[in-house]
């Protein structure tokens, strides 16, 4: 520690533990004796470091009557460290459509159930919408606590409009697919949200790069975890920096919202190029023409002068 370190340790004012350990314990133990009523209650859970479960989601699994989870194994591990002893039901994309009507019943019978994810708030890209909307429909008490989000906090740090944002999930995993879903996106007037697998990862910000071009984006990962790391640069820069490198846990890729600028035919026919090596010259002529907010009628002429001048 350096001397200035010393000095600015020796100004703070002392921190009294005691007191925020009680004042914590306190709201806990309110928390914890209220009666909750019956009804689906759905809670959003770390995505990585324990320690942003809120005491309200804490105690309201303590008090729930069943909690299903994405992963009853995964989940059973989260609810160990906070010796929550609730029985725990597996509710996934495969298994949905046969428990939803189970579930149904035992909110009619007055039973108080939660449902977590295996990481973050759910619902986003996980099961569980569709049995919300129908406990609405058949007139249940359905509650939402926040808590942590991948989503909003790569935003948080990407260094990208927050203004306006569009939360897209997961990406197709075949190129000619991925790139399609990519030019559907591409006139977005908002920052894109993706998440992505890591073997995935540099595929699709290559992918990005040669539908959007450079426009700013970033790529985050293990988001609250020891190793968290945010790579932020043009699309096409981060695409160079991540052929050959293998991406550990979970990503999300943040895109920046097109941007009017002039763009001269030569830069449209290098994207024409690339683009054409995968897409139709109309698919790909839509999609250059929203990534650089040029007319779609310059690029598909382009686009056939391109090919009459071909050898």
């Amino acid at each position: 520690m350096t001397a200035g370190e010393a000095a600015s340790d020796a100004n703070k004012p002392p921190r009294d533990e005691s007191a925020i350990l009680g004042r914590v314990a306190g709201e806990m133990r309110k928390q914890l004796a209220g009666s909750l009523a019956p009804g689906l209650y759905v809670i959003a859970t770390p995505i990585g470091n324990l320690g942003d479960m809120t005491l309200r989601a804490i105690a309201t699994l303590a008090r729930a009557e069943i909690i299903l989870c994405e992963d009853t194994r995964h989940s059973r591990t989260l609810l160990a460290h906070f010796a929550i002893d609730v029985p725990t039901r597996p509710y996934h994309e495969h298994n949905a459509a046969r428990e939803r009507p189970r579930v149904l019943a035992e909110l009619a019978a007055g039973r108080r159930i939660a449902i977590i994810s295996d990481a973050g708030t759910p619902l986003i890209s996980d099961p569980g919408w569709k049995l919300v909307r129908e406990a609405l429909d058949a007139g249940h008490h359905v509650e939402a606590l926040p808590g942590a989000s991948a989503t909003l906090t790569a935003l948080a740090i990407g260094g990208l409009p927050t203004d306006a944002f569009m939360f897209a999930g997961f990406l197709p995993p075949k190129t000619v697919s991925r790139r399609t879903r990519i030019a559907e996106l591409a006139a977005v007037p908002a920052t894109l949200v993706f998440f992505e697998a890591p073997t995935r990862a540099a595929e699709a910000i290559a992918d990005l790069a040669a539908v959007l071009g450079p426009r700013p984006a970033a790529l985050a990962r293990e988001l609250t975890k020891l190793h968290e790391e945010v790579r932020r640069g043009p699309l096409d820069k981060l695409a160079a920096e991540l052929v050959d490198t293998t991406i550990k846990g979970e990503v999300v890729i943040l895109v920046g919202p097109p941007q009017q600028v002039d763009v001269s035919d030569e830069e449209i026919a290098a994207r024409l190029a690339d683009a054409l090596a995968t897409m139709s010259l109309r698919d790909g002529a839509k999609a250059i023409a929203d990534a650089l907010g040029v007319p779609k009628t310059r690029v598909y002429d382009l686009g056939i002068k391109l090919r009459k001048d071909a050898p």
